[in-house]
């Protein structure tokens, strides 16, 4: 599974929050060798972002997965500035994960998103969409 992951701040300098997001997530060691910089190929239009601030997580189904959404949610519920975290699943499915809304998250809530980041889409998902939480 490759999911694209692209960064967008209140600030700027998105490409070094990708860079810290892309240091953090390759800091774990189930993660390494499989986070890096997107090309600008693999970045479709119409996706925020550019090659500078989005990254391509190659993941297999379960806890290597698991590991990634768990990681991501983290990083995100721990930042100071408001980010906001895009995932694009290989069905296209977009979710956004804001880090102004993920510091609110009780652990059961952040659990459930780094759950739904990873899951195969449901039968009534299967057409691309964005969520936000």
């Amino acid at each position: 599974m490759r999911l694209l992951v692209t960064v967008c701040g209140d600030e700027s300098g998105a490409a070094e929050v990708a860079a810290d997001l892309g240091k953090w997530l390759t800091d774990v060691p189930q993660l390494r060798g499989r986070i890096e910089r997107a090309q600008r190929d693999e970045v479709p239009s119409g996706v925020m972002g550019s090659t500078a601030d989005a990254l391509l997580a190659v993941l297999e189904p379960g806890g290597v997965a698991a590991v990634f959404a768990g990681a991501l949610v983290a990083w995100v519920q721990t930042r100071r500035s408001n980010y906001t975290i895009s995932v694009t699943r290989p069905d296209g499915t977009q979710i956004t994960l804001s880090s102004r809304q993920a510091r609110a998250l009780s652990p059961q809530e952040a659990a459930d998103l780094a759950e739904r980041l990873v899951r195969p889409p449901q039968d009534d998902e299967k057409s691309p969409e964005s969520r936000t939480t």
